[in-house]
């Protein structure tokens, strides 16, 4: 991690928790509202008895992305983002980086929509930062592939790109078994896949070429 965190990463931190405070503080209401839920309504009861309607938003394929379902769920997200992340952003930049952290956290949301509308049923809110960490995580691979990482339960350090090759593997396992079921495997997997391709992009590696290509 940079000596100093780079201003992206701070704001993002900070947004993070500040939004699971008030989480603590609203109740239901941001879940019912800004988590992802899956295409359609469905109408229930609240906690307070109150009736409610919830469904699919266009604003949820970002907003899901700053709320969580308890601490434990914030802290790993913001560490992964803490230890990470300001790597990646002194490498591309803060406007490019926040383009790429937010494009992961659509690209997971994306995934998670089309994994539960033809493949898993079900409705359930989606919620966590983790597709824009697993993004960043892929972007570390990339950028950093000889750096050492300890992938948990092995003890001991081995190279980026086999952390990530082997984490990407559990989670593509984990989810077309359905191991560690309540865990959004395919919205993991879909903020790398949506991170490769943008990084790719900005290499000029694609057919559709940017105005400016970036020197990764």
């Amino acid at each position: 991690m940079p000596s100093q965190i780079p201003p992206v990463i701070r704001a993002l931190l900070i947004a993070n928790v500040a939004i699971y405070l008030l989480q603590q503080l609203a109740g239901d209401f941001l879940t019912f509202n800004f988590a992802l839920w899956p295409f359609g309504e469905k109408t229930g009861i609240a906690p307070d008895g109150s009736v409610v309607t919830v469904g699919f938003q266009l604003w949820q394929l970002l907003s899901y992305g700053f709320l969580h379902s308890g601490l434990a769920h914030l802290a790993m997200n913001m560490l992964g983002l803490y230890m990470l992340g300001g790597h990646i952003e002194q490498v591309l930049g803060p406007r490019h980086f926040l383009i790429y952290y937010l494009t992961c956290i659509v690209g997971a949301a994306l995934a998670q929509l089309l994994v539960v509308e033809f493949f898993l049923g079900g409705f359930y809110p989606t919620v966590g930062a983790s597709g824009g960490v697993f993004g960043v995580l892929l972007a570390f691979a990339l950028l950093f592939p000889r750096e050492r990482l300890i992938l948990f339960p092995i003890p001991l350090p081995i190279p980026a790109w086999l952390f990530v090759t082997l984490y990407a593997s559990a989670e593509l396992y984990f989810g077309v078994t359905g191991t560690l079921a309540g865990i959004a495997h395919f919205a993991h997997l879909g903020g790398m896949v949506i991170g490769f391709v943008l990084l790719q992009y900005w290499r000029g590696k694609l057919p559709l070429k940017p105005r400016r290509q970036l020197r990764l």
